[in-house]
């Protein structure tokens, strides 16, 4: 076995140990504090919720989030593709079996852990939240509304934690129409307070998902000066699957000429940059810095809607959008 094969295999194995933890974090967070309360939050597992206290506890909350999972797994499997959807699996996997064994232990309790719904409620959705920006930030995924957000950020520069909102609310505002035995009006003095509920859990688990896997448009810019930089270069390229810019320098000390690689990639994308220059390099001299606004191929598309000429004007006829032409990074 090649020392590179065994650095790579360690890794991934590191990185499926944290995944497994942070849905283990999530699990906890959602039977613990947030079930016993009867809130439903968004997610499949609020999904879940729904069709465990429509069915009085006798569809468990496990066996509806996978089935769901494996449902939107199947519909998104062209968009996301085969990497992300094996991932995926294992995720809605671990997670439905967690979820399963904590919700058989947490719901038999004669009482929630927490009594003050509201403590219980933002203490829930700080566990969930670090739990899914956790498995975010080692590419993992716990499917579910993960796999919504997967789909659109292919598709446009939504954060995840953004799309999970809109998804999740929706969810949410369902719980209004599970059964319920009084008049409408009792109906909404129940349900809507549980309503707020969910949506502040919604909120905090979105928020923390983004503090913890950094989706907002900063990148991350690297400039590495290594005497190996052909090694470095080529694999960025392939295992990063980012473009390297490189410059000619001098260094002044040295009087020497030197190489210098320029990289650009998302702050996610930034632990694999450091494993992939430690590994050949050890004494290579970094520097890394936010930048914001990184527009081109790989990363924000810049839409700019130009004004309206004279001659467009006379004529009625609308100017479209342009998309600017972004500069490309060498590859």
């Amino acid at each position: 076995m090649s020392p590179q094969f065994s650095n790579k295999l360690m890794t991934n194995m590191k990185d499926y140990v944290v995944i497994i933890f942070g849905l283990m974090l999530y699990s906890i967070g959602f039977t613990a504090f947030i079930l016993p309360h009867h809130i439903v939050i968004g997610g499949l597992s609020g999904v879940g919720t729904l069709v465990y206290f429509a069915s009085s506890g006798m569809i468990p909350v496990a066996v509806t989030q996978y089935a769901a999972n494996l449902l939107l797994l199947s519909i998104a499997f062209k968009v996301v593709g085969k990497t992300f959807v094996a991932r995926t699996i294992f995720g809605a996997t671990v997670i439905s079996l967690f979820i399963g064994i904590f919700e058989n232990f947490f719901m038999s309790l004669d009482h929630p852990i927490i009594a003050d719904m509201s403590m219980s409620a933002i203490l829930g959705g700080i566990l969930c939240g670090t739990g899914i920006g956790t498995v975010f930030v080692h590419n993992g995924s716990s499917g579910g509304t993960d796999i919504v957000a997967a789909m659109v950020s292919k598709l446009s520069n939504v954060s995840v934690g953004r799309t999970m909102i809109y998804t999740d609310m929706l969810i949410v505002l369902s719980s209004i129409f599970l059964p319920f035995e009084g008049t409408f009006q009792e109906r909404l003095d129940t349900r809507v307070p549980l309503i707020v509920y969910g949506l502040v859990v919604t909120f905090v688990i979105a928020y923390m998902t983004d503090m913890i896997i950094n989706t907002n448009r900063q990148a991350t810019q690297f400039i590495i000066f290594s005497h190996k930089w052909k090694e470095i270069a080529d694999r960025v390229n392939k295992e990063a699957q980012r473009g390297v810019t490189v410059l000619d320098g001098t260094g002044w000390y040295s009087k020497k000429p030197v190489k210098i690689l320029m990289v650009w990639c998302r702050k996610i994308e930034s632990v694999t940059i450091f494993r992939i220059v430690k590994s050949i390099d050890e004494n290579a001299f970094i520097t890394q810095g936010n930048v914001n606004g990184v527009y081109g191929k790989g990363f924000d598309t810049m839409k700019v809607k130009l004004k309206k000429s004279h001659k467009s004007e006379s004529a009625a006829v609308a100017e479209p959008a342009v998309i600017a032409e972004p500069a490309k990074q060498d590859e």
